[in-house]
């Protein structure tokens, strides 16, 4: 988590929402349906966030299982958003295709609960806005 940081460009001369994300030495386009006035040219914002999510759980599970030598075959990981109201959640859904014990699956569910951005999402995040840019 530290160190993190993504930067988000969105043209002038762009059409649509089409963001361009820049993390690293990595791109990735985050956009809205076209229902919605965008392009559907990549993953919406709260898509995105789920990706986090779902990639960190993942990550963290073949970690775990790797130093206790378990072998958890495929790690798929879904989730989604449910609204109710003012209240929202995620679901998330693993499996494993590896032969594992009754034991090593709950001691998996509980590392879910522990993976960084399961911790972070969880306890939530101030964010501090600046906003820049030329003087009229």
């Amino acid at each position: 988590m530290p160190g993190s940081r993504v930067h988000a460009t969105l043209p002038q001369a762009s059409p649509d929402y089409t963001v361009q994300l820049r993390a690293r030495q990595h791109t990735l386009a985050a956009d809205e349906p076209m229902p919605a006035g965008g392009a559907d040219a990549g993953f919406r914002p709260f898509e995105l966030a789920l990706a986090g999510l779902v990639s960190c759980t993942a990550i963290t599970l073949r970690m775990y299982a790797a130093r206790k030598g378990w072998v958890l075959g495929d790690v798929q990981v879904d989730a989604q958003i449910r609204q109710d109201g003012e209240a929202c959640a995620i679901d998330r859904i693993v499996t494993l295709s590896g032969a594992l014990t009754d034991e090593q699956r709950q001691r998996l569910r509980e590392i879910c609960e522990k993976t960084p951005v399961t911790l972070f999402m969880k306890r939530g995040a101030s964010v501090v806005t600046q906003v820049v840019g030329k003087a009229e």
